[in-house]
């Protein structure tokens, strides 16, 4: 497959490189980070009562010192679709004071509980 040579790109190639099936719909994760905790709560329960499919965690995250909404949306990781979740998400979060902090799937998926909250690949972009 080829990719675009940006930061999705680098990610989905790297993804398809470790044996990740890209025809198949995974859990991606898009991470929104706020500064401020009311702003990422406001944000939380908009996307709650968004028609947007998917599930959505808020916590603190201490390494950053930032509050980070963590979208998780089932989708084929597609390039472009992607990125247009992205764009989508970003001008969502700077509603709330918030900015996109990068994607990515858990490496171990669909049945395989083992690992499931233990690995996790980001984007270059992403500081998890």
């Amino acid at each position: 497959m080829q990719f675009p040579d940006d930061d999705n790109g680098k990610m989905l190639a790297a993804m398809a490189d470790a044996g990740i099936d890209l025809t198949k719909q995974l859990d991606v994760d898009f991470f929104l980070v706020f500064d401020d905790q009311r702003d990422a709560e406001y944000a939380s329960e908009e996307l709650a009562k968004s028609e947007l499919e998917g599930e959505f965690e808020l916590h603190l995250n201490d390494e950053l010192g930032q509050w980070e909404l963590i979208v998780c949306i089932p989708m084929v990781p597609e390039y472009q679709a992607i990125v247009d979740q992205e764009i989508k998400l970003n001008t969502f979060a700077q509603e709330f004071g918030g900015v996109t902090d990068g994607w990515g799937v858990m490496q171990h998926q669909e049945g395989d509980d083992e690992f499931a909250d233990d690995e996790h690949e980001c984007s270059d972009e992403c500081k998890h």
